[in-house]
């Protein structure tokens, strides 16, 4: 089972900064999780609320920013002085970073009321082709249905990921039209059986936020592919591998 650092290695640095991907890289694992979303001039940056307040000394909409106004925003201070003038990165330095630290990134693609998934979709893919992006160490995952109906025609060698909170019933009928090739759940409200079953049917598994490995101690068994986790180095300590 892989572990994931959630938005980058959240415990440890500025959630979705390049601190925290370097973090990342420091405790070997192979994967990172991140948020995307547009800012007012339609640059892809990395960040998850709706609003800069809670990650940063702004306030307010990120749609209501430009990026010259967003790459001033100190985005390390509220979590560590240390992380003082750390900043809100832009999608393809990101990727880039991740390439030359040799982690490949779950992109979350965040649609907030009145966004329009279309125009990210469009935006992150352009990005990705332009800047010759490995398509092999990339996964995609939304929420949001038309975001992957979306990223399906754009970039169909990309596989995409399904996130729901509780699994639903017609969890395969979703997954097979959307031709996902992962389920994405909440991991307090997985059950052995449902984790069979989707395995059973071919498809990847992945869990999220798990930050106790006691509470998670049978998902290896279970067939959980892959664990995103604020505290990663929580799991290397008590013995599990990176993946």
């Amino acid at each position: 089972m892989i572990l994931c650092g959630h938005r980058g290695v959240a415990s440890l640095a500025p959630e979705n900064t390049l601190a925290g991907l370097r973090k990342a890289a420091e405790l070997g694992l192979s994967w990172v999780e991140i948020d995307v979303q547009l800012t007012k001039d339609e640059k892809v940056v990395v960040i998850h609320d709706e609003k800069v307040n809670r990650c940063s000394d702004g306030k307010g909409k990120l749609r209501k920013y430009a990026w010259d106004e967003l790459r001033k925003l100190d985005a390390g201070s509220w979590f560590d002085p240390a992380f003082a003038q750390e900043r809100i990165p832009k999608l393809k330095d990101y990727l880039a970073l991740a390439r030359e630290l040799g982690i490949r990134v779950n992109v979350e693609l965040k649609v907030y009321d009145k966004d329009d998934a279309g125009r990210l979709c469009r935006k992150v893919s352009k990005l990705i082709d332009k800047h010759g992006v490995d398509k092999d160490s990339l996964l995609f995952s939304s929420f949001d249905p038309d975001c992957l109906r979306y990223l399906q025609v754009l970039q169909p060698e990309v596989p995409r990921g399904l996130l729901v909170e509780h699994i639903p019933d017609d969890w395969q009928q979703q997954l097979e039209q959307l031709e996902c090739a992962a389920l994405h759940c909440n991991y307090r409200y997985l059950s052995r059986e449902q984790a069979e079953a989707v395995k059973a049917a071919g498809y990847r598994l992945h869990c999220y936020t798990a930050n106790t490995p006691d509470k998670v101690k049978d998902f290896p068994a279970w067939g959980v592919d892959m664990l995103f986790t604020d505290k990663p180095q929580d799991y290397l300590d008590a013995g599990w591998s990176a993946g």
